[in-house]
């Protein structure tokens, strides 16, 4: 069977380019929305962050842009008409919108654009008069193009609202208003998210009609890639227990929750101050600064970017090995999202949450509210953080080569000798001292070059006269992969 069998169920311009992409199969939630009953409906797409939701989004909105005259080179008008508009709560998740469709609607040729509060508002007006047919972009940015002439919504056949319940939480609900009321009576309206409070189902209830909910992964299948764990703390040294957690592995890519802006700049100063490899990223960063941070997080050169819940909206980084909430979330369906971004695609991650005495009520109710199983640890101390960097350090010294299978007539590749100059200086240092004072001084050296020392933590009693954290998932029953939404 050939790769375009595989994705038979798909238009050929899509297939290519999952193809292209390395893709060998659909994502549940993908191959959930593609179900032929669901052509022509409104939908409310609920599935766990990282599952594949925004090539999904592409996979229902595309038919619309088949066999659509592609726009001229020369642009006819300074009005953007699109077919398909997009809306995103963030720049950054916007922009990760963009790259998506841009590669899931290369075939087609007929143009994405992003605009986005914090860019050059001339700079996209020039690209909108190119006459793209699919926009992306964030409430404000979108209604100030309205406004001004640049965009025309009469055209519009789709309109899809990503994180609804984080653009309403940073006071949109005006703005989404706005853009609705200029689609086309007949345009489909498209829900998604990985939650769904009351307050997004209001909103929806104004503007879908007879919309259908798609879950792509069963509730009790939401977490299984990520491990959960609980650090009880002294009120007073949560700072000191964060630093001792990271030190367990320094270099793994972790994001680390506050609350405040203000937060996220102090922790992420004292942790460089400390040693560690840390940035801060948070919404009222410039662009440029918030573009910086994220690439150097990307890319290794930081290790850790602490950051606020607005501020991760829209993250994509791969590889996140592990999610700390310094600060405890506001509501399950924060701590749902923040732990998302790290087991994604696949991948095994870590959330880890640290908890003061005074909040295991707290952390139960939300633990079980989110139908999470948290383990409750002590806080890693000063002399449990020193043995595990004494293992890795050991296990890094003596580690060797893996072996080479040897090929049949092909002269195996020696192994690099030691420079000259360092095997000179090897002998003179041992000369000198001896092998083990020689050893005892550099392991003292590599020390001082590494992270900070682990910080002193008050170990507290697991077990008191409330109930542990340690939380059996809720039941719950699966849900049927799409039924027909409810209104009031």
């Amino acid at each position: 069977m050939s790769e375009l069998d595989t994705f038979s169920q798909l238009p050929t311009p899509f297939a290519s380019a999952l193809i292209r992409r390395g893709y060998s199969e659909l994502t549940p939630v993908q191959s959930a929305v593609l179900a032929p009953e669901l052509r022509g409906k409104d939908l409310r797409i609920s599935s766990r962050t990282g599952s594949g939701k925004t090539v999904a989004l592409g996979l229902v909105v595309g038919p619309l842009l088949l066999d659509r005259p592609t726009p001229p080179n020369a642009p006819t008008s300074l009005c953007a008409r699109p077919r398909i508009l997009l809306v995103a709560p963030t720049r950054e998740l916007a922009a990760q919108i963009g790259r998506e469709l841009e590669w899931l609607y290369a075939d087609l040729r007929v143009g994405v654009c992003t605009v986005t509060g914090g860019t050059n508002i001339s700079s996209e007006r020039r690209q909108l008069a190119r006459g793209p047919l699919v926009i992306v972009g964030t409430p404000g940015r979108l209604c100030d193009h309205l406004a001004r002439g640049a965009i025309d919504l009469a055209d519009t056949e789709a309109m899809v609202l990503d994180e609804a319940d984080q653009m309403l939480e940073l006071g949109f609900r005006e703005a989404l208003e706005t853009l609705l009321g200029q689609l086309p009576e007949t345009s489909r309206r498209h829900l998604v998210s990985a939650t769904f409070p009351r307050a997004v189902l209001a909103l929806a209830s104004q503007f879908q009609k007879a919309a259908v909910t798609v879950t792509g992964s069963a509730p009790e299948t939401a977490h299984e890639d990520i491990t959960h764990l609980a650090y009880l703390v002294h009120p007073r040294e949560r700072y000191a227990a964060l630093v001792n957690v990271l030190l367990m592995a320094p270099d793994e890519r972790t994001l680390v929750f506050v609350r405040t802006r203000v937060d996220a700049a102090e922790v992420a100063a004292r942790l460089a101050a400390d040693g560690l490899r840390a940035g801060a990223l948070s919404g009222e960063l410039a662009q440029a600064e918030r573009t910086r941070m994220l690439d150097a997080f990307r890319v290794g050169t930081l290790a850790i970017l602490v950051c606020t819940d607005v501020a991760s909206r829209g993250l994509d980084v791969p590889e996140v090995a592990r999610v700390i909430h310094a600060e405890l979330p506001s509501a399950p369906e924060v701590l749902t999202h923040r732990s998302g971004r790290t087991g994604r695609a696949g991948r095994k991650g870590t959330s880890i949450m640290l908890v003061a005495g005074n909040e295991r009520g707290p952390a139960e109710f939300l633990l079980m509210r989110a139908g999470i199983h948290a383990e409750l640890l002590i806080a890693p101390t000063q002399s449990v953080v020193r043995a595990e960097i004494e293992r890795r350090l050991l296990e890094e010294l003596t580690a060797e080569v893996e072996p080479v299978e040897p090929v049949e007539g092909v002269e195996p590749t020696p192994a690099t000798p030691a420079a000259p100059a360092d095997q000179a200086l090897a002998e003179k240092l041992l000369a000198s001292v001896g092998p083990e004072r020689a050893v005892e001084r550099l392991l003292a050296r590599l020390r001082r070059q590494g992270p900070s020392e682990p910080h002193p933590v008050t170990t507290l009693p697991l077990h008191d006269t409330r109930t542990p954290v340690r939380v059996a998932r809720a039941p719950q029953r699966r849900a049927p992969t799409h039924r027909r939404a409810r209104h009031g």
